[in-house]
């Protein structure tokens, strides 16, 4: 499914999502979020964490991302890059919770989504969405097509 996603395209993904961690609407637990995916034609869609008083009303921006994206028509995503901290300090690396995982899973092929957590333009680290989310359920599994 994914064409390789370049050093460059890596770097942009980053950038992206660094940029919308100053975007996150996170009043209550100071955790901001922002996160960028690489759809198969190439265009990047970012989102960040918005909070609501009514604390599960709220969106993480690995979703937020991936919803206006599938909004758009694109429906194959081959990489997502995750930033977050508090405050907006980006000194650890941040891993998608356990339901934006199975999101992700929804518009890709675990085997072949490029992960980047993300501490600054230049310090991520790659892993496959299969090594964060092993043995996912899928839409095969519903007799829908893989993605």
């Amino acid at each position: 499914m994914s064409k390789t996603v370049t050093e460059e395209q890596k770097r942009e993904l980053a950038r992206a999502a660094l940029f919308a961690v100053g975007q996150a609407y996170a009043p209550y637990s100071h955790f901001h979020v922002g996160a960028a995916v690489l759809t198969e034609d190439g265009t990047v869609v970012t989102g960040s964490n918005v909070e609501n008083a009514s604390y599960p009303a709220g969106s993480c921006a690995e979703r937020t991302a991936a919803y206006y994206a599938a909004a758009h028509g694109h429906r194959k995503f081959r990489a997502v890059a995750v930033a977050g901290g508090r405050d907006g300090v980006t000194d650890e690396y941040c891993a998608p919770c356990g339901v934006c995982r199975q999101v992700l899973r929804e518009f890709s092929d675990p085997e072949e989504l490029m992960v980047l957590l993300v501490r600054s333009e230049n310090d991520f680290r790659c892993l496959t969405l299969a090594q964060l989310l092993p043995e996912s359920f899928g839409p095969e599994m519903l007799g829908g097509e893989s993605k």
